[in-house]
């Protein structure tokens, strides 16, 4: 059975929702094998967490020639491992750096790249068929690789984490960083204040205020805030100064897909349901019944959501006691 390369998302050795996603993923296609960049120290650590998801091996690259730098080292350790390995396919959780990543990846392998897939499987005739979202989420269409390595990234919350014992054999692969892959250099770095929600591209539930909160997102926040989400706004909401642009989703801002978004006192422009319409449910609150929303959501509700949202919040809060 052919390795499955999956790139490991995770923070100072914590590995995040996405990475296990790829792992039930990855065991469609082949035999999964985890990509680790970070301190070599943490490589075991990391090794427990990933083998309960079927990894059997995990590759620990370290990365203290790719710290301070842009992605070019990233795609170069990669491409040399990818190149020993012969993997069937390489997996990355979609992300705006892992797509920089692989698009450079595909370049040095000389191989096709599907982004932004909601789905992948096995295909009937060899290599794996994905499923996307295109053209501003007006039409799904499935494709596959056809020359050399098939490099996919994929949205978080495509796939719902499996568990499978692997054996976790943790490999050291020491990657030859060439100096132009380092002529672009970090100097600084800030890290976003913490909201202690969760992060917006990878949250099961997302719930958005747009133009109709006035600039209030209390509700909105109050209501995430009770049922665990995360919280989106609409590029009306941005453009108004009422949240970062951080929060936008949309066609420019970010495109989530989570098990259940709520749209709150937003129209549903194009540019919006494109961020957000292959979401598994959708509910809608809007004062405006004619609002285009409507025609998307599985659950609709007619009203202020000053008043809906609090209302609901109470209401989830007497049911957890």
């Amino acid at each position: 059975m052919s390795e499955v390369l999956v790139v490991i998302d995770h923070v100072d050795g914590e590995v995040k929702k996405p990475t296990f996603e790829l792992l039930t993923i990855a065991r469609r296609l082949g035999e999964p094998s985890a990509v680790f960049f970070g301190s070599p120290d943490q490589g075991d650590a990391v090794a427990e967490k990933v083998k309960k998801y079927g990894a059997a091996k995990v590759y620990v690259i370290d990365d203290a020639q790719i710290k301070g730098f842009l992605v070019a080292p990233k795609a170069e350790a990669l491409q040399q491992l990818a190149e020993k390995a012969g993997p069937a396919a390489i997996l990355l959780p979609s992300s705006f750096e892992n797509k920089e990543v692989a698009g450079r990846l595909a370049i040095k392998l000389g191989s096709g790249l599907i982004t932004d897939a909601v789905d992948v499987q096995a295909g009937s005739e060899g290599g794996p068929v994905t499923t996307q979202s295109v053209f501003a989420g007006n039409y799904t269409v499935q494709a596959k690789v056809t020359q050399g390595t098939p490099i996919i990234t994929v949205k978080p919350n495509s796939a719902a984490p499996e568990e499978s014992e692997g054996a976790g054999a943790v490999e050291a692969f020491a990657a030859a960083i060439s100096d132009a892959a380092k002529t672009a250099q970090i100097v600084a770095t800030q890290p976003r204040q913490s909201t202690g929600r969760p992060e917006l591209t990878e949250a099961a539930i997302v719930v958005s205020g747009g133009r109709g909160t006035g600039g209030n997102f209390g509700p909105v926040e109050g209501f995430a805030d009770s049922i665990g989400a995360a919280v989106g706004a609409s590029r009306a909401a941005v453009d108004s100064g009422w949240m970062p642009h951080a929060f936008q989703v949309g066609q420019t801002g970010k495109t989530v897909s989570p098990q259940l978004y709520v749209a709150n006192g937003i129209s549903g422009a194009i540019q919006h349901r494109a961020g957000m319409q292959t979401s598994k449910t959708i509910v809608a609150v809007n004062k405006d019944p004619e609002a285009p929303i409507f025609e998307l959501v599985d659950f609709g509700v007619v009203g202020d959501l000053h008043t809906v949202l609090p209302a609901a919040t109470e209401k989830v809060k007497e049911r957890k006691g």
